[in-house]
């Protein structure tokens, strides 16, 4: 009979090494899609990107926490050493979402304070939906009038109020859609009144930053607007991070729920 223990010396995939294809689990790949999305917000933002063993964390400046993502990038040896690299790669005072794909003991005794358990969601390249009915004209933002209005509409309706002051065209630039990110806005009688972007990454979409003004909110704009970013390319799944609220809204549009995340915020 055939031992089922490994050989002595012998290295066994837990599938968190670096050097592993991200398209070793759907985990993986939503793990190293998000981190890249990370990384592209901080650019967007201008800001300063950190990584270290088992973490990265992007400080897009400002109190904003939306801006300064920190994800938990591989399961922690040691959770309060993984905890204080990400604290110190922001300056005091900079608030930052830290957002861990594994479950985590309570980091309260480290200053984090606990914001939830948002479920990961995939949309299969095999799933097949119609598209979501809407009335708004939805466009790819590519010319400086549409990357301003998205953004406008980015500050209002998620709300980013600390990019309030911002100058037009300051944080959706020409150059931040130059890549792997797409930024798409949509029109309600030529008034810009929803957004969403997407990018690509490690094989999957990401989807993020979807916003939707007070004025057009229960109009199928959110959907509309998060059905564009899915699709952006056709050849790849998409995951999101959602809401328990948004959950429904997601599922129609033939995401299935994988893991739930768990989401600290450091004050």
């Amino acid at each position: 009979m055939t031992s089922l223990l490994p050989e002595e010396g012998e290295h066994l995939t837990t599938g968190w090494e670096d050097d592993l294809d991200p398209a070793d689990s759907i985990v993986r790949q939503a793990v190293q899609a998000h981190i890249s999305w990370a990384e592209a917000l901080t650019t967007a933002a201008r800001g300063d990107f950190a990584r270290g063993a088992g973490w990265c964390a992007g400080s897009g400046g400002g109190a904003s926490a939306l801006l300064n993502w920190a994800i938990v990038t591989s399961p922690p040896r040691d959770w309060a050493a993984t905890v204080d690299a990400i604290s110190a790669a922001y300056p005091v005072g900079v608030s930052a979402i830290v957002i861990s794909p594994f479950p985590t003991p309570d980091l309260t005794a480290h200053g984090l304070g606990l914001v939830g358990h948002p479920p990961l969601m995939l949309r299969p390249t095999s799933t097949v939906t119609a598209p979501p009915t809407t009335t708004l004209d939805v466009r790819e933002a590519t010319t400086p009038q549409e990357l301003q209005d998205a953004e406008r509409v980015l500050v209002e309706g998620y709300p980013m109020p600390d990019m309030a002051d911002l100058p037009p065209g300051d944080f959706y630039r020409a150059d931040v859609v130059a890549g792997p990110t797409r930024v798409f806005v949509g029109y309600d009688d030529g008034v810009p009144v929803a957004t969403s972007a997407a990018h690509s990454a490690a094989g999957v979409t990401v989807v993020e930053n979807v916003a939707v003004l007070a004025s057009a909110r229960g109009k199928g704009a959110g959907a509309a607007l998060t059905w564009a970013a899915t699709t952006s390319w056709p050849g790849q799944g998409a995951v999101l991070i959602a809401s328990d609220d948004g959950q429904p809204v997601y599922e129609r549009l033939g995401y299935l729920r994988i893991v739930r995340w768990t989401c600290w915020l450091r004050p």
